[in-house]
């Protein structure tokens, strides 16, 4: 084999490998995405959710995002962009729909935020928040779970992962307190050596006149 052809070979499998390191962003780019402020078990976490295109290439028109089990509420953050509606079943909240004010077109970017408090016994668990992206043409339902194999399959869920809670709060407000307290008997430990020390100044300076006298 000559020089040139491995060279050619060598350049073909360099630009095939550049190819799939810039088309796999991209490709991650085109999903709904989940981002949580918190992911600590029983927190209080705003998650947005990144919508950054269409569905092939029409714009979106309407985002349903479905609440997984154990969170039975949500605060949406307002947006000038976008209509809310909190779905119910009974007092639950189930869903969030977003209805755009104007079509979100195709290659721009938004995102979508609502308030929940993660269940308190859902470390090391995965929640999923289904969401179904409906376009002016067409729709595509963002809700399929990881393959078995632990690939990512065509339209993945958006995901949070849930770890374990924080340090309790209990504890650290008791901790507080008692730092607090600490503090103030020292300050007015210090207060009382100073006026301790007035007044013995005071007697001497008295006493001093009073033999003067």
């Amino acid at each position: 084999m000559s020089i040139r052809r491995i060279s050619l070979r060598t350049a073909a499998t360099a630009t095939a490998a550049l190819a799939l390191a810039i088309a796999a962003p991209v490709a991650a780019s085109a999903h709904v995405t989940a981002t949580p402020s918190s992911t600590a078990a029983g927190s209080y976490s705003v998650i947005k959710f990144g919508i950054g295109h269409g569905c092939s290439g029409s714009p979106t028109t309407k985002v349903a995002i479905s609440l997984p089990a154990g969170i039975t509420a949500a605060t949406p953050t307002v947006s000038p962009n976008w209509k809310i509606e909190k779905v119910k079943s009974g007092d639950a909240v189930t869903q969030v729909v977003y209805t755009a004010v104007t079509p979100l077109p195709d290659g721009y970017r938004d995102e979508l935020s609502f308030q929940v408090k993660l269940p308190v016994d859902a470390a090391g668990k995965t929640l999923s928040f289904p969401a179904l992206q409906t376009c002016a043409v067409g729709e595509t339902n963002w809700n399929e779970p990881l393959k078995a194999d632990g690939t990512e399959p065509e339209h993945p869920a958006p995901t949070v992962v849930v770890t374990a809670a924080a340090a309790d709060a209990h504890a650290h407000d008791a901790a507080a307190s008692a730092e607090a307290t600490d503090n103030t008997a020292r300050i007015l430990g210090i207060g009382g050596l100073i006026v301790g020390v007035v007044g013995i100044v005071i007697a001497i300076v008295s006493r001093r006149n009073a033999n003067k006298a």
